[in-house]
């Protein structure tokens, strides 16, 4: 087929449709930008009336003079001061067996030692005390875990009683450790 458009006017009706093209692009965006502002205007108005009379109504709370306490109040007062001493009181003298004293007990454990549990107790006769309660192959092992928890600087006293001997292989011990 021979082609009966110059071409000048080829390159032209190119050209203007892609201008065309261009042209259509931005009137849908300027006709969505325009939709959605008139979709949010009356959110805005909305939410800056609002504004405008918590404004209003905080304004006069501050002009108004505050009442005194009444005794109900006060006893009310009193009574939480009381509540929040002895619960910052009670943070002061808590016993948190710490990751430190945990990480310490781990780390001298030997592989063959199994723990099965550890808990602490803070009694105010007796004082912080940390159980340990585990199983050991042979004498031998159970032996040198409680020296190394002896030469260990985060205990004081290291507890591990002679009945804890008495099976040969396979021992259920039961340790008790005063931390320092």
């Amino acid at each position: 087929m021979i082609n009966l458009i110059p071409k000048e006017e080829k390159k032209k009706v190119i050209r203007d449709s892609y201008y065309k093209l261009v042209i259509l692009f931005l009137v849908m965006l300027s006709t969505a930008i325009l939709i959605a502002f008139v979709v949010i205007l009356p959110s805005y108005f909305l939410s800056s009336v609002k504004n405008s009379i918590i404004n209003v109504k905080l304004e006069m709370q501050k002009s108004e003079p505050m009442p005194p306490p009444d005794q109900q109040t006060l006893i009310v007062i009193k009574n939480l001061n009381n509540k929040l001493t002895l619960i910052e009181n009670a943070e002061n003298n808590k016993f948190t067996i710490s990751r430190k004293v945990i990480n310490a007990i781990v780390l001298k454990k030997m592989p063959d030692i199994k723990i099965t549990d550890i808990s602490y107790e803070n009694d105010p006769l007796k004082g912080k005390k940390i159980s340990i309660e585990g199983n050991a192959p042979s004498r031998e092992v159970l032996l040198l875990f409680r020296l190394a928890l002896e030469n260990d600087n985060n205990f004081k006293q290291v507890d591990l009683p002679i009945s804890n001997f008495v099976k040969g292989s396979n021992i259920q011990f039961y340790l008790s450790l005063i931390p320092s």
